[in-house]
């Protein structure tokens, strides 16, 4: 109940099923150049009403990409153990290539590099869980620790690079050979 005067109570519910929603639209739409009342229309809602629940909409953009990460990191978790280093890496990749929510860490990474909020801060909270899904798939597949950890870092990094080195029609030439090269590479790394 609300005094006259004050606003209801946001709605954390609302806000989280919206932002699963919101998060739908950015994969299919992308991040840059996001109207929030073309995403409101989507959502069946006003601009007005998402920023009531979200405050601002770096806000809802820091939501969006939050839940696109824990997404991924998710499908991480998901995976079966890998027999060892090397096919860890094609595992990995499975899950890395195509996906929507890479596609929006690379967006939001490039806003980032500018200095601009939320992407700095969104971009480094979904790198530390990003790193530790991939320590922790690493980790149950066998792999020492202290490799693990080693590996991770060099897996994200080309993976990062296979996804900018991507062509427009979303071809990478010669990418098979890329991943069995990595996946040679951190196999030697134990």
């Amino acid at each position: 109940m609300t005094t006259a005067g004050t606003a209801p109570a946001k709605d954390p519910q609302r806000r989280a099923a919206w932002a699963e929603l919101a998060t739908d639209y950015v994969h299919e739409h992308g991040l840059i150049g996001l109207s929030l009342r073309p995403l409101a229309a989507e959502l069946g809602t006003s601009n007005r009403v998402l920023l009531y629940h979200f405050g601002t909409k770096d806000q809802l953009v820091a939501d969006v990409l939050r839940t696109s990460n824990e997404r991924s990191v998710a499908e991480v978790a998901a995976l079966e153990p890998s027999k060892d280093l090397r096919s860890a890496v094609h595992d990995l990749w499975s899950v890395m290539e195509g996906d929507r929510c890479s596609w929006i860490y690379v967006e939001a990474a490039a806003l980032g590099l500018f200095g601009r909020e939320p992407y700095v801060s969104a971009v480094q909270e979904a790198n530390t869980l990003w790193i530790a899904g991939l320590i922790a798939h690493l980790n149950k597949s066998g792999v020492e620790p202290a490799v693990s950890e080693r590996a991770a870092h060099v897996i994200d990094a080309a993976f990062m690079g296979f996804q900018l080195s991507q062509g427009p029609d979303g071809s990478l030439p010669e990418r098979a050979r890329s991943v069995d090269d990595l996946a040679d590479a951190v196999a030697a790394l134990a």
